[in-house]
């Protein structure tokens, strides 16, 4: 498919605005002008009807794709409708060159019943919240085939991973997400599209965010790949100091996994959406910390300089670990690749407690040494990589699997207060030891004792899998941050362990 004219893809019976000049130049220059006045919330269309259009009702709200915008072209984009939770109205513009049109809503959009809730709703302000990104009409109907990439609600936005499935979400921005006080929810106010060439270009979204303390204006490039790659511009324009800003935010579900599960809670083995935080620092150290459903919200800070990546990973991919129908082993992993130099600060990852899993509970993050102020512009870059792993997979062995259990030596008396981790590594160097090699465990705690330590060969006949266990006699009950990795002499074999231990969680 040759250049695109996107005025003439546009979806004949889509309603437009006259041309408004539009350039990305135009959006940050118009944005620092925003930051710079009181906020004004974006229009709600009329919340007594808005509170009343839940999960089901939604549902039937579905975007009629004769009115797809660029319909013909290689990834058409269709409309979301408002509703209980996300109330907000969304302004969608198209670009065309140096032009763009407002699409203007019409309720007939949308498959509204007669009988349906929608119906009192005006037709300004707009109803409009978000959008899907589809598969080429070749690849089948777009009310078969599940959109690749959706923004909706707040900054939140999903790609779909290589395994064909969304899962854990991206946001905007994170502003101190976990505080004793209420989080803020900045929103994305409104969108221009640029539609792609062919199905190996991008499609170019530019977006304006707005919230009480700060204002942003941003440039996604969305490739469609095995999974779906993302190339993100954001330019920042706090109206305060923010304490914990929080950059390339990701937010997932962990309810349980082989870790930790109370008894009886479900019938399933595990129930997560992701398990762990991947990490490789500036230094080249590659890091996995498994996450927890923690008994107070917990915050852990991995200080860091220019870190080359961390995501919220889905690694146990057996669907015999989950057994239910909703596909949590084909779940996506999400990885940030910094681009350009992010100087010192922190991964802050988030965890609090969960009872079910409808809820977001665990949020990984870039938070930067020094505190954005008011007027302020902070420029930054990355790469979001929606796969099934990593993009840049480590030599290193992996680890594989945190069981955690009752201290002491089978057939004896066990002892109170005492903690036994079986912590699994598999593949990399691993596999090439020679026959008869034991690997180290290199073992470290911020408090308690270690004892009944060592490593072996997990006994199912696979290559390079091995553990390491060892007992954690501690008191009290702050938590205990703990490292370990396997070696061989001066050798590293495997990536760095990192666990939050909760001795209130007693043995």
């Amino acid at each position: 498919m040759g250049k695109v004219a996107p005025a003439a893809l546009a979806a004949t019976g889509l309603k437009f605005s006259a041309p408004k000049p539009f350039s990305y130049s135009w959006l940050k220059q118009y944005v620092r002008e925003r930051a710079a006045q009181p906020y004004q919330p974006p229009p709600q269309p009329d919340p007594s009807i808005i509170s009343k259009i839940d999960y089901d009702a939604h549902g039937k709200l579905r975007y009629r794709k004769e009115f797809s915008l660029y319909r013909n072209s290689a990834y058409p984009i269709s409309f979301q409708h408002v509703g209980k939770f996300f109330p907000h109205t969304v302004r969608m513009y198209a670009v065309d060159g140096t032009m763009a049109r407002e699409v203007l809503y019409d309720p007939s959009y949308f498959t509204i019943g007669e009988n349906h809730i929608a119906t009192g709703l005006e037709e300004q302000p707009s109803a409009f919240a978000g959008f899907w990104v589809h598969e080429p009409v070749r690849r089948g109907s777009l009310d078969e085939v599940e959109p690749w990439a959706t923004f909706l609600g707040a900054s939140y936005f999903r790609g779909v991973g290589e395994l064909g499935q969304v899962g854990l979400s991206a946001r905007g921005i994170a502003l101190a997400p976990g505080a004793p006080g209420p989080e803020e929810f900045p929103d994305f106010t409104a969108y221009w599209f640029e539609p792609a060439e062919n199905e190996a270009a991008p499609v170019t979204v530019y977006a304006l965010l707005d919230g009480p303390s700060i204002a942003g204006a941003y440039r996604f490039l969305l490739h469609r790949t095995s999974g779906v790659v993302m190339d993100i511009e954001a330019n920042f324009y706090p109206r305060r100091t923010i304490e914990r800003f929080g950059i390339a935010p990701l937010t997932s579900m962990y309810w349980f996994s082989e870790t930790a599960k109370p008894t009886m809670v479900d019938w399933r083995p595990e129930v997560h959406d992701s398990d762990g935080l991947e990490m490789w620092t500036g230094a080249g150290e590659r890091i996995w910390r498994p996450l927890n459903n923690p008994p107070r919200i917990t915050i852990s800070s991995f200080q860091d300089n220019n870190p080359r990546g961390f995501g919220l990973m889905q690694r146990d991919r057996n669907f015999d670990h989950y057994l239910d129908g909703v596909r949590y082993h084909k779940r996506p992993s999400a990885w940030v690749e910094p681009q350009g130099d992010w100087g010192r600060g922190a991964v802050q990852l988030i965890e609090i407690p969960a009872h079910d899993e409808i809820h977001d509970n665990i949020c990984a993050m870039w938070v930067p040494e020094v505190p954005p102020g008011a007027g302020n512009h902070i420029e930054m870059a990355y790469r979001l990589h929606w796969l099934a792993g990593s993009p840049y997979p480590s030599r290193l062995a992996r680890c594989v699997a945190t069981r955690l259990g009752k201290g002491g030596q089978p057939g004896r008396p066990r002892p109170e207060g005492v903690r036994k981790f079986m912590v699994e590594f598999l593949g990399g160097p691993l596999a090439e030891l020679p026959y008869g090699t034991l690997p180290e465990p290199a073992l470290s705690t911020s408090r308690g004792t270690f004892s009944y330590v060592y490593t072996e060969a997990v006994p199912n006949n696979i290559p390079g899998h091995w553990r390491a266990q060892f007992d954690l006699t501690v008191d009290g009950n702050e938590p205990v941050e703990m490292r370990c990795y396997l070696r061989d002499g001066d050798t590293v074999l495997t990536e760095t362990w990192l666990y939050q231990y909760h001795p209130i969680l007693k043995p």
